[in-house]
């Protein structure tokens, strides 16, 4: 079975697990999920399964991405902000939905990488920055949506504080990897809005920043 035809089994396979917003699956369509592994997992791209990248990270399962995505209810004026560009797998999807992506990474070698496959793939609309996802991106707030790609053990007060009246962030929370769900909280005049939606493993959120490069990974994340 070639790319495509794995891409288009990938994007049914989405639709029958409850993925119904026509942009998400459109943008999972368009973005090639290979140019975003590693050379040794090429063949895996479009299974539905989290794969292991540099510095100990993973690029999240299509699945997750897909319903973190949708939960985030983006509309085409939206300016959000991603904590965890990884390889840069979730931001090009959300490019391809909303206005503009600011994307913050904490290891510089993943960044650049990062930085190199937008490039390649012309996604102009994504501006990265090195930096502590937990304090997020105040010169830029607010936000109208907030994804985080990791687990925090509580919801950052910054990236709540950045986020705009009506906005929504979409966050896995849990102290323990076991016990980890994604959250999606919505910014009202009368305060924070919270509600569960799925349980995951993510890797943790880390506070700091790293510039050398720790090797590849074998960590997890995936819906439970």
């Amino acid at each position: 079975m070639n790319q495509d035809a794995r891409k288009i089994r990938l994007v049914m396979e989405l639709r029958q697990s409850g993925i119904n917003d026509t942009q998400v699956l459109s943008a999972i369509e368009r973005v090639p999920r290979d140019t975003f592994v590693l050379p040794t997992f090429v063949d895996q791209a479009y299974e539905n399964t989290a794969l292991p990248i540099e510095e100990g990270q993973t690029i999240s399962q299509p699945f997750v991405v897909a319903f973190m995505t949708q939960a985030l209810e983006i509309q085409d004026r939206s300016k959000v902000l991603e904590v965890g560009t990884g390889s840069g797998y979730q931001a090009s999807v959300l490019s391809k939905i909303c206005r503009r992506v600011f994307t913050l990474e904490r290891h510089r070698t993943l960044l650049q990488q990062a930085e190199a496959n937008f490039k390649a793939l012309g996604y102009h609309n994504i501006v990265t920055r090195h930096g502590d996802g937990i304090l997020g991106w105040p010169e830029q707030a607010p936000f109208d949506r907030i994804i985080v790609t990791a687990a925090a053990e509580e919801v950052p007060e910054a990236l709540v504080e950045q986020l705009a009246v009506g906005g929504i962030m979409v966050i896995p929370v849990g102290r323990q990897s076991w016990s980890q769900s994604v959250v999606r909280l919505r910014r009202t005049d009368q305060g924070i809005e919270r509600e569960d939606l799925l349980d995951v493993r993510f890797v943790p959120l880390l506070p700091g920043t790293t510039r050398r490069k720790t090797g590849v990974g074998s960590s997890t994340e995936n819906h439970s």
